[in-house]
């Protein structure tokens, strides 16, 4: 049963299904297969905790098969699969299926941030009170949070994901609106956002 709308915020959680060789392959290129996953999963873990107890409601969104007894609450948490060939697309459909629900802020998050705070999610729907659009920058060029307050559908498209190039481009999308970006994180894609953060030094022994 589909859980009810309680708030009119909405949280998207994109994330990978934690299964061995499928996630964070560029990583396991240094890592192995193995601790990629492992790393992974602490991730996973940690957007669980970061997040779970938000005041907005929450959606997590699958990129294989919805999963019903993982660590995703389904009483917390809504559960959904990503719908569409790339990032771009499937983050579009989420927001326009979001959107249709009736929420009224929406934010996105990915699942391998370990900097990202409870304080960043709830300040990107703080800031979409006086803002037409949030982005939280990644260092590598990207962003790791996009938040509005309706469908911007452009942003979505002719896009180079995963490339260096995408935030400038979503930001050339947005010259006649209004955004706020917040402090600038790094998301874990390869070998190097690892090797200084002492967190990770269990799973490279």
């Amino acid at each position: 049963m589909p859980l009810l709308p309680k708030s009119k915020n909405l949280l998207l959680i994109f994330t990978r299904n934690p299964e061995l060789g499928k996630v964070k392959t560029r990583l396991a290129k240094t890592t192995g297969d193995k601790a990629a996953l492992d790393i992974y999963k602490f991730l996973l873990e940690h957007t669980k905790q970061v997040t779970q107890n938000l005041s907005c409601d929450k959606a997590v969104y699958y990129s294989v098969k919805v999963r019903e007894n993982d660590i995703w609450d389904a009483s917390v948490y809504q559960k959904h699969l990503q719908d569409g060939n790339d990032l771009g697309i499937r983050m579009h459909n989420a927001f326009q299926q979001a959107f249709s629900t009736g929420y009224e802020k929406v934010v996105i998050i990915g699942s391998d941030l370990p900097d990202l705070t409870s304080e960043h999610i709830n300040k990107a729907f703080e800031k979409l009170n006086s803002n037409d659009v949030v982005i939280g920058p990644a260092e590598d060029g990207g962003y790791y949070l996009l938040g509005m307050k309706k469908l911007h559908a452009n942003i979505f498209q002719h896009k180079d994901w995963g490339t260096s190039t995408v935030r400038k481009d979503t930001l050339n999308d947005l010259q006649n609106e209004s955004v706020h970006l917040l402090e600038t994180l790094n998301d874990v894609d390869v070998f190097d956002d690892i090797k200084n953060n002492p967190v990770f030094n269990q799973f490279l022994n």
